[in-house]
C-alpha cells in the first residue's frame, strides 16, 4: 500500500447463523454493503468482529473471504492481535501473503495483569515490523489494560518503519492525540481516533484524520471527517449532532451487537447472533437503536431489501 488511508475505516462484523457457524456468505454481503456506504478501508477480524470467539481456523477463512471478495475494491486491514509475539508475527506475515493492505495490532496483554513491560512492548511490535513490508497500526485501547505512554508509541513511530498509523480511543483521546502528534507526527501517516466516533470532533480538533467505527452507518460518518478536513468545520459539527444519539446508543448501550442487528434488519445479513458468552441485546434497547437508525435514514437498513 503507498497511498495513505484516511477519514472512515470501520469494522467489519462477523456475521454468524443461527447456530454459532460462520455465515461465509453473509461476510460477502457485509463487505459489499460496506462498499456500498462509501467506506475508505475495512478492518476486518477485530475485537468488533468478535475476533476473541474465532479460532484460527475461522479467522484464516475469514480473511480469506473478505480479501478475495473485497478484490482490491477498497483496502483491506487485518487485525492480528495476539499475546505471543511469534503467533503475531505469524498472523502479520500471512495477512500480507493474502493480500492485507494494513495490518492492525493491539499491545500483548491477557488479562488485565499479564503484559510486558514497554521494552517488550516495544520488542514485540519491533519483531512484526521486521517480518513485513505494509503499514502497521497500533491500537491502544482500554479493553487491553495495558498503558502505552505518547513516548512509547512516539518512539514505536520514529523507529519502526511500518508503524505509522495510530488509533486512539482511550480516555482524553484527544490530548493523547495531540501530544503524539506534537512528538512524532512526521513520522505518522495516519492518526485515528475510535470507540464509535463519540469523541469524533475532539479529536479532528486535536489532529486526527479518520475514524475506525463500526460498519453501522459510516456513510453518516464519513461527511464529519470530510467535511472538518476541508475547513468546513461548522458543517462537521452539525452533522456529528444529528449522528450523536445513534453514535452514544452504540457505544454506551449496543456496543458490537449495534450493526449485526442493523444489518439484519436490512437484509444484510440473515441473522444477529452473536457467539456466547456474548448475549443479545434487549428488546428496549434493540427498539431505540432502530429507531435511531430509521430517523437517520441509515443505509444499512435498506440495503438488502
Amino acid at each position: 500500500m503507498t497511498k495513505t488511508i484516511a477519514n472512515i475505516l470501520p469494522v467489519a462484523p462477523t456475521p454468524f447463523h443461527p447456530d454459532g457457524l460462520v455465515d461465509e456468505e453473509g461476510m460477502r454481503r457485509v463487505i459489499d454493503c460496506m462498499i456500498d456506504q462509501g467506506v475508505d478501508a475495512i478492518c476486518i477480524l477485530a475485537n468488533y468482529s468478535e475476533q476473541f470467539l474465532l479460532s484460527d481456523e475461522e479467522r484464516t477463512l475469514l480473511m480469506r473471504i473478505s480479501l478475495e471478495h473485497a478484490a482490491g475494491r477498497v483496502p483491506v486491514i487485518v487485525t492480528t492481535s495476539h499475546f505471543s509475539t511469534q503467533v503475531a508475527t505469524e498472523r502479520a506475515r500471512l495477512a500480507q501473503s493474502m493480500g492485507a493492505s494494513m495490518i492492525m495490532m493491539m499491545p500483548p496483554y491477557h488479562g488485565s495483569g499479564l503484559f510486558p513491560a514497554p521494552q517488550g512492548i516495544f520488542e514485540h511490535f519491533e519483531a512484526v515490523n521486521n517480518a513485513i513490508s505494509i503499514p502497521v497500526m497500533v491500537q491502544d485501547a482500554p479493553l487491553s489494560g495495558v498503558t502505552m505512554s505518547v513516548d512509547l508509541l512516539a518512539r514505536l513511530a520514529r523507529e519502526l518503519e511500518n508503524v505509522s498509523y495510530f488509533k486512539i480511543e482511550c480516555p482524553f483521546a484527544a490530548d493523547k492525540l495531540a501530544a503524539l502528534i506534537e512528538a512524532a507526527g512526521e513520522h505518522i501517516e495516519g492518526p485515528f481516533d475510535g470507540e464509535e466516533a463519540v469523541t469524533l470532533l475532539a479529536d479532528l480538533d486535536a489532529g486526527a484524520t479518520g475514524t475506525m467505527t463500526s460498519a453501522m452507518f459510516p456513510e453518516k460518518i464519513r461527511p464529519i471527517v470530510t467535511l472538518y478536513r476541508e475547513g468546513d468545520k461548522d458543517a462537521a459539527l452539525k452533522q456529528w449532532e444529528k449522528c450523536l444519539p445513534l453514535i452514544n446508543h452504540e457505544n454506551r448501550q449496543c456496543g458490537l451487537r449495534a450493526a449485526k442487528v442493523v444489518f439484519k434488519e436490512g437484509g444484510v445479513i440473515a441473522s444477529d447472533h452473536v457467539r456466547h458468552p456474548l448475549k443479545p441485546m434487549s428488546e428496549r434497547t434493540r427498539s431505540r437503536l432502530l429507531q435511531l437508525a430509521a430517523d437517520l435514514d441509515v443505509m444499512a437498513l435498506k440495503w438488502g431489501k
